[in-house]
């Protein structure tokens, strides 16, 4: 309920709205007090001096006193019982303050937040820009990515507490085990046969098998396949060593021919394969289904899922130690990329369109749903006004223009008096 609001608890506006009124209420009294002497004047003095014209001033007087009277009349009912005596249809407002309160909250629900003028308000504000300016202003993103850092303990107990990361590790397998890889696998080989690129990776190769060429162990087990192979007579003339060393020289000879040209077969035969391996992932069933086949049978695997702990733990140790140091780097990486996304987007107009048109739809859809309960906050606080409060509140903000009312109803009654007695008047002398 809302306090008596004495002349020192008014804000300077209303304390001045207030002296205006005392003002207008003095200068209307004071013509109603100014028309009712003139009548009793101007009735003795026509009486004394008749024909002189007194009494076209008490005419005037007497029309100006009569829309006075009705005017404060009309004034004063509005907020109380003129005299305090019961007269049916006064107090108007304090005795309609339910209803005004209620008549109120329509309004504001029917008129201002209606669907078309919501959303043509809305779509003047362009919220795109507004969240590019905070963004871009190096200190605010500073406290939100601090802020933000300072949430992750929270976050990462609910995540633990409720269950959510078994939740999140579970449809996560799920939604891997339906993609099709066939067709990501084929794109990216794709990709990558771009300007012969997938050729760096046979070069590659080729180096890894000089390596393994070059490795005395494998060299050893060469030697004992050859020697298995061979004949007792040509193992007792260590032919093996002789084809050994005839099979490394020719494999490194051919090594060197295929890493030298960039034209050489044997790399234009990887170009074909590459090609038809490309081209079969994307157009055959059978690699397609046995490509879901090992991605199915990998992801059934226990290690999967003790890897996808393993990330859990690594992160959460990581996020943890970096949210509790304001200056770390992850700290310093956030704030930066908060600063870079306003930037961005202040230069992308299609974004910030599409952001606006969001933003709208958002808090238009949101409008909608809540403006019922807004029309009956609204009805309810007006309601729980204490009355003599409103009509305070009311009298400050339009009693003023309604003093001006009592000021012209006695000047245009007189006036309207005036004639009317200047018309009777010559229609006798007729």
């Amino acid at each position: 309920m809302m306090r008596a609001m004495s002349l020192a608890a008014l804000s300077p506006d209303d304390a001045e709205k207030l002296s205006g009124l005392r003002r207008m209420k003095l200068i209307a009294t004071g013509l109603l007090v100014v028309s009712v002497l003139l009548l009793i004047a101007a009735k003795i003095l026509d009486r004394r001096y008749p024909g002189v014209g007194f009494a076209f001033v008490a005419a005037f007087a007497e029309a100006a006193t009569i829309g006075g009277l009705a005017d404060w009349y009309a004034v004063v009912a509005l907020f109380r019982r003129p005299l305090g005596l019961p007269i049916p249809h006064t107090a108007i407002i304090p005795h309609n303050h339910h209803r005004i309160a209620e008549s109120l909250g329509t309004f504001v629900e029917t008129n201002f937040l209606a669907p078309e003028p919501v959303k043509q308000k809305l779509r003047e504000v362009d919220f795109a820009i507004l969240i590019s300016d905070w963004l871009a202003d190096r200190g605010r993103s500073a406290n939100l990515s601090r802020f933000v850092l300072g949430l992750m303990p929270q976050i990462i107990q609910g995540i633990e507490g409720t269950g959510l990361r078994q939740f999140f590790v579970e449809r996560g397998l799920n939604e891997l085990k339906n993609v099709d890889v066939a067709p990501i696998a084929a794109n990216l080989l794709g990709a990558l046969t771009d300007d012969r690129r997938h050729q760096s990776i046979l070069d590659e190769v080729l180096v890894g098998i000089g390596k393994i060429l070059s490795d005395q162990k494998t060299i050893d087990l060469i030697r004992d396949k050859i020697r298995d192979e061979l004949p007792t007579l040509l193992r007792l003339y260590r032919a093996d060593a002789y084809l050994l060393r005839k099979v490394i020289s020719s494999s490194f000879s051919f090594l060197q021919e295929v890493q030298g040209d960039p034209e050489h077969p044997m790399r234009s035969e990887f170009d074909r394969f590459i090609t038809n391996f490309v081209e079969k992932l994307r157009t055959s069933p059978e690699y397609a289904a046995k490509i879901d086949t090992l991605k199915q049978e990998l992801l059934a695997r226990p290690e999967i899922a003790k890897l996808a702990d393993a990330v859990w733990e690594s992160l959460k140790t990581f996020l943890l130690d970096n949210a509790a140091d304001a200056q770390s780097a992850l700290s310093k990486h956030l704030e930066k990329l908060l600063v870079d996304v306003g930037h961005q987007l202040a230069n992308s107009p299609k974004i910030r369109a599409e952001i606006n048109d969001g933003m709208v739809m958002i808090l238009e859809t949101f409008i909608a749903s809540q403006k019922s309960g807004v029309s009956r906050f609204i009805a309810d606080q007006v309601k729980s006004w204490d009355i003599d409060q409103l009509i305070r509140l009311v009298e400050i903000n339009i009693g003023r223009d309604l003093q001006y009312i009592r000021f012209n109803g006695a000047l245009v009654g007189g006036l309207a008096g005036l004639v009317l007695y200047t018309a009777e008047y010559f229609l006798r002398l007729n």
